[in-house]
């Protein structure tokens, strides 16, 4: 296998094994309605063989970030549908990672309350817009109808990204957000049947993932996953818990042949990744970055070594909206500015040089 072969991920056929990760970049306005701006940065990105988009909300309830897009109004839709257009219109393929913020939010951000697994809330403090933090709120613990009402809200929502014209969905079960908190036995406590037991604290995220794909169809959906990354103190810190609860979630997953699996992990290789791919038994798509950066040398060698079916890369298509051609070339690369990662406005976001514009 090659770094720049097409490869088959579920229904979505891809020109090259470069994955565009999600990046929060809150540039969508108080709306949540992705404008001009959004429609350029991703377009600008086409030529990776699938783009992520950031995380967007399902319902006001889970919005964690002031300028994160959501996907729950007409308007929403419709700022999506021309996302969808211009990055189809250079060729490109993308889908939506559907997020849920859960207890990573404050109602300065929802406009009502914040939900969690538990009534447990996250050390620390959160942006709420205009330079200001506020502590991390105790998040109201979902009884069992609500909880069942928000899958159905997913559900919703991944209707909704598919009919604006997007290829697919990715659940975002990671980095501390609901359905990663329902995972981890410090942010959830429960005594019915979504807690206690490594399967009835996996069991959402697998009702969750049956229900998107009995609606828009299994080989459009993918998952994504970050067993013990230990942020946002969705924390994963007893190895036989880990094993027994992620386990659980790609059995349970296993059955509905699901595009792909994403793995944020620091050893893509590793036992632990490559076992919990075995399990789930389709294609992977690595991701060691998040503290790092995923380098073209390790892209390369993760293809090469058969550990991943594609690779998901992050900062570095953020700063190359070229990246493919730069790589497959061996051209430098433009540095991202970190400075302006969650800023507002152009700079940073849709003027980087590409090799074209530097050589004209």
């Amino acid at each position: 296998m090659d770094l720049f072969t097409p490869v088959r991920l579920g229904d979505l056929e891809l020109a090259n094994r470069v994955v565009m990760a999600p990046l929060t970049r809150l540039r969508s306005g108080r709306a949540g309605v992705p404008g001009d701006l959004v429609v350029e940065h991703y377009a600008q990105r086409a030529g990776v063989g699938l783009i992520i988009t950031e995380g967007v909300f399902p319902d006001g309830e889970s919005r964690s970030y002031a300028g994160q897009p959501g996907i729950v109004t007409d308007e929403q839709v419709e700022g999506w549908r021309r996302v969808a257009d211009a990055v189809h219109a250079r060729g490109g393929r993308i889908v939506m990672q559907v997020m849920h913020g859960g207890r990573v939010s404050h109602p300065e951000l929802t406009g009502t309350r914040v939900v969690g697994p538990s009534a447990i809330a996250i050390r620390g403090e959160v942006h709420v817009g205009g330079g200001r933090k506020e502590p991390f709120p105790v998040p109201h613990a979902l009884t069992t109808a609500e909880v069942e009402r928000t899958r159905d809200d997913i559900v919703a929502a991944s209707e909704r990204a598919v009919a604006a014209g997007l290829d697919g969905v990715e659940l975002h079960s990671a980095n501390g957000y609901l359905l990663h908190e329902f995972l981890s036995p410090a942010a959830n406590q429960r005594t019915d049947r979504y807690g206690g037991s490594p399967e009835n604290r996996a069991r959402l995220g697998v009702e969750v993932a049956t229900a998107v794909a009995a609606a828009i169809g299994a080989g459009r959906v993918g998952i994504r996953i970050s067993p013990e990354h230990n942020i946002q103190d969705a924390l994963e810190t007893d190895p036989d818990d880990l094993r027994a609860t992620y386990g659980a979630l790609l059995d349970g997953l296993r059955p509905l042949g699901l595009a792909y699996l994403s793995v944020l992990h620091r050893e893509p290789g590793g036992e632990l990744v490559q076992d919990l791919r075995r399990r789930f038994g389709g294609p992977l798509i690595a991701n060691s970055g998040f503290g790092t950066v995923t380098t073209r040398d390790e892209a390369v060698r993760l293809i090469e070594d058969a550990h991943a079916e594609a690779v998901a890369v992050g900062r570095p298509v953020l700063a190359n909206p070229d990246l493919v051609e730069r790589w497959a070339g061996e051209h430098p690369e433009n540095q991202p500015d970190p400075a302006t990662f969650y800023a507002s406005g152009p700079i940073g976001y849709v003027d980087y040089p590409t090799l074209a514009g530097s050589r004209s």
